[in-house]
């Protein structure tokens, strides 16, 4: 069954998860290091066809009222040059708190510092994904309401 990959892009890292096959759970893979954004898209192009993704979620940094600041502008760019590479559907993905979310996660945790830079983003995509699995989820649940 296709499975959905969310993206938490950042210009030294990339964070990643991937859905179940029932496209219930989130689960976060190893982050990408950027070195050279064409590895990048050539290890995200990869990863689609190994998983059978069908479709990608990428954080959407917004500012809190909602606007879109520099870091937004870099992630659309960024996920119109993917969307054309992978040929699937890209969606953004409002991800305003994922990274706070992450970072409470972590402190809850007491991980080592070193290693809490790569779990953030792990987590943030983790948090990305889920909540997107969750509304499409409701979405349909009331659907079948009607």
């Amino acid at each position: 069954m296709p499975r959905i990959l969310a993206i938490d892009y950042g210009e030294k890292r990339i964070g990643l998860a991937i859905s179940d096959p029932l496209g219930i759970t989130a689960q976060s893979l190893p982050t990408l290091k950027v070195t050279q954004i064409p590895d990048v898209f050539s290890e995200i192009e990869n990863l689609v066809k190994e998983k059978d993704i069908s479709a990608i979620v990428l954080g959407l940094p917004k500012n809190m009222n909602g606007t879109m600041g520099q870091e937004g502008k870099k992630v659309m760019e960024f996920g119109e040059k993917l969307a054309r590479r992978v040929e699937i559907k890209v969606e953004f993905w409002d991800e305003r708190l994922s990274s706070v979310e992450s970072h409470k996660a972590l402190r809850e945790e007491k991980r080592k510092i070193k290693q809490k830079k790569e779990l953030v983003d792990r987590i943030s995509a983790s948090l990305i994904l889920q909540g997107y699995l969750d509304k499409k989820r409701s979405e349909a649940l009331q659907d079948d309401e009607l």
